[in-house]
Order: structure tokens, then C-alpha cells, then sequence
């Protein structure tokens, strides 16, 4: 091959090479959200256990064995209903016997007052002596000693009869019964024969770690955030097995003192409970709204992406259309949605598709992207 031949081959590969690049194209097109600023609910997620109402263990006020069981093992019983049957024969005849006792000293008792009758006229004539007087009084006294100490053994002896019928302490559900009929049982043993919890309505315990009761507290005195009615924030749950509760809570208070183990306080919250779907020691979530931000901004969640030291960045498109990098301080997610509180402002367009076509400092078409529904009161979960 001449001279002249190969540098025709190399211009001619040179010209094909050129032909692989195409002509430089226009800003890329990329799709972008502008922030507003909007009130935002905010609500923590909370793990929590169920605690009943009121709780009382069934315990005998008598000695004795059990006769009969008078209630069903897991059902509803009343304040006051009979649950068991102490034999009573002892307690009777004690009773049968205070009673003849007080019928004794009640004759008595009219006996001495009927003489301390007849001796207050002769004792102002000196037909009776001053001393058989005052001895007749003192006598009728102690009969009245003796008619009230019976009557109070009486009652008492009425009172054992009584117990002799272990009652309900208040109303709700009973558990299954430790002894049957024959047991043996004496007057406020150690272990209880039943347990009654009243689960309409019920508690739900929760911990809240002191640093986030601080920061609400501190963001209530600044303004930042508004508090649900007085006092009493609105309170939801998740059941363990994902579904909401239907019935909404009310807070009822705070623990007063932090523990020092687990650096949290107890927030306990009060709970309808009609059909008993809540039961004690249940696991579940709860949602408590701890306020409103009225000057909350929210930032989709696609839109933030995380720099090698794990802090949160977003693209924001400036009003030159260039792209520039920020670094974001979130709060908490709100449903698909980030709260921030530094880093963008109103009216920043933040870039949700896109992010891998473009970097800070590009030059692109920002084309607006209608928004998400919108989760502002959805359920928030601390990150």
C-alpha cells in the first residue's frame, strides 16, 4: 500500500470517529416540587403495653372450706356478686350465741332500770337509802356496759357470718379460680383465689425518652408548636397485628420522676373499650399528637438523599436554573414526607426525578411535579 493510500484510511476513520458523538443537547429536564409552608400535626409513635383500669385480688375474710363456686371462670362479674361459699355453720351458731347474749343483757338492762324507778321517789322521802339508790344506778349502768358489748359481738359475729360469702370488689372480668370446692382457706391468705380487672375503659402505658419531653416542652414555650385542646392530647393505637383501634384516647398524665435505667418518663393514656379487644399486657403502638407546627415544611421523601457522612441533602433548582447541593436538618417523617427545620425555605423547587442525571452547579429544565396525597396527618415516626 502507498504512502498516499494510508493517509487516506486515516483520515477517513478519523471522520467515522467523529460521527460517534452527538451534538451537545440542552439543560436536562428534571421533575421538581415547590416547597410551601403549611401547618403540620405532629405525632410520635410509641410501643406500649396495656394496663388494666382497676385491678383487685379476690382474698377469704373467713377460715373455713369452700362449699360452692358461684361464678364463671372468664366472664363479667358485678361489684358485690357472691363468688364463693365459705361453710358457714361455725359463723351461725357464733352469731345464734352473741345474739341470746344480747337478749340476756337486755333483761338485764330492764330489770336494773325498772328497781332505779321504783327507788327515785323513796329516796326523796328517806324511805330508801341514798346508798341503795346510787348502788341500784351503778348497777343499771353496767347492765347498759354489758347490753352494747354484746350487741358489738353481735355485730361482729354478723360480720364473720357475712364474709362467709366472698363478694366481688368491683366490677370486670374474672380470671380462672386457684382453688375448687373443699379447699381449705383462711382469712387474708398470701394467694388470691381469683383476680377481677375492669377493662372498660383501660390504660395504655408508654415511655417517652426524657430528651424528646424536654424538646416539646422547650418548642411549647418558644410558639413552635400549638397544643390539642387543654391538657389532653388525642391519643390512637395500632393493635399488634397492624390494625387500627378504633376508638381515639385521652392522655391522662405524665410520670413525674424519669428513670434512671431507661432515662424515659411513663405517659399513661385512657382507652374506650366496649367489645374488650384490648386486653391487659397486649403489646401496641400508640400515636400521641403532640401538637401542631403551624409553619411546617415538608419535603418528599424522594427528594433527600444522604452525603458519606450520613447527613440528609437535597437539590434545590435556584432561579437561574442551576442546581445547587443542601444540607438538611430533618426533624421526623411525616408519612412519605420529611419535616424540616433547616436547609430549604418556601418556595425552594427541590428535585424529586431526575437526582442521577444531573449535580450541583448543571444547568436544567425544571418541570413541575404535582405532589403526592397529601400524609400531613398521617401517623409520624421518629427516625
Amino acid at each position: 500500500m502507498s504512502k498516499r493510500a494510508q493517509v487516506i484510511g486515516l483520515l477517513v476513520l478519523s471522520l467515522l470517529g467523529c460521527k460517534k458523538h452527538p451534538p451537545a443537547s440542552g439543560p436536562t429536564e428534571v421533575g421538581v416540587v415547590t416547597l410551601h409552608i403549611q401547618p403540620v400535626t405532629l405525632t410520635t409513635d410509641l410501643p406500649g403495653r396495656v394496663v388494666a383500669h382497676r385491678v383487685a385480688e379476690v382474698r377469704p375474710q373467713a377460715n373455713g372450706v369452700i362449699l360452692k363456686r358461684l361464678f364463671i371462670e372468664g366472664h363479667e362479674v358485678k361489684a358485690g356478686q357472691p363468688l364463693y361459699q365459705i361453710d358457714p355453720a361455725a359463723y351461725e351458731a357464733a352469731y345464734a350465741s352473741a345474739q341470746a347474749m344480747v337478749q340476756r343483757d337486755s333483761a338485764t338492762v330492764a330489770s336494773t332500770t325498772a328497781l332505779l324507778h321504783r327507788y327515785q321517789p323513796l329516796v326523796a322521802v328517806n324511805a330508801v337509802s341514798k346508798q341503795d339508790f346510787d348502788n341500784a344506778k351503778a348497777t343499771q349502768l353496767g347492765a347498759l356496759a354489758d347490753l352494747a358489748a354484746a350487741r358489738a359481738a353481735m355485730q361482729t359475729a354478723h360480720i364473720n357470718l357475712v364474709y362467709t360469702k366472698v363478694l366481688a370488689p368491683i366490677s370486670g372480668r374474672i380470671s380462672r379460680s386457684s382453688v375448687t370446692e373443699g379447699a381449705l382457706v383462711t382469712a387474708n391468705q398470701t394467694d388470691a383465689l381469683a383476680t377481677i380487672q375492669q377493662l372498660d375503659p383501660i390504660y395504655v402505658d408508654v415511655t417517652q425518652s426524657s430528651e424528646m419531653y424536654l424538646r416539646l416542652q422547650q418548642d411549647y414555650a418558644k410558639g413552635k408548636l400549638e397544643k390539642n385542646g387543654k391538657n389532653q392530647a388525642v391519643v390512637r393505637l395500632t393493635l399488634e397485628n397492624g390494625t387500627p383501634y378504633p376508638y381515639a384516647g385521652e392522655l391522662q398524665f405524665s410520670e413525674v420522676t424519669v428513670d434512671p435505667g431507661t432515662n424515659s418518663v411513663t405517659l399513661r393514656a385512657l382507652f374506650p373499650n366496649p367489645q374488650k379487644l384490648l386486653l391487659p399486657g397486649m403489646f401496641v403502638h400508640e400515636q400521641i399528637q403532640e401538637g401542631v407546627d403551624e409553619k411546617g415544611l415538608l419535603v418528599p421523601q424522594r427528594a433527600v438523599t444522604h452525603d458519606q457522612r450520613g447527613e440528609p441533602t437535597a437539590m434545590v433548582v435556584k432561579t437561574d436554573n442551576k442546581v445547587e447541593l443542601r444540607v438538611l436538618q430533618t426533624d421526623r417523617t411525616i408519612g412519605d414526607q420529611w419535616l424540616v427545620s433547616d436547609g430549604v425555605q418556601a418556595g425552594d423547587r427541590v428535585i424529586v426525578e431526575g437526582l442521577q442525571k444531573t449535580g450541583p452547579g448543571a444547568a436544567v429544565n425544571p418541570v413541575e411535579v404535582a405532589p403526592a396525597t397529601s400524609t400531613v396527618k398521617a401517623p409520624a415516626v421518629h427516625p
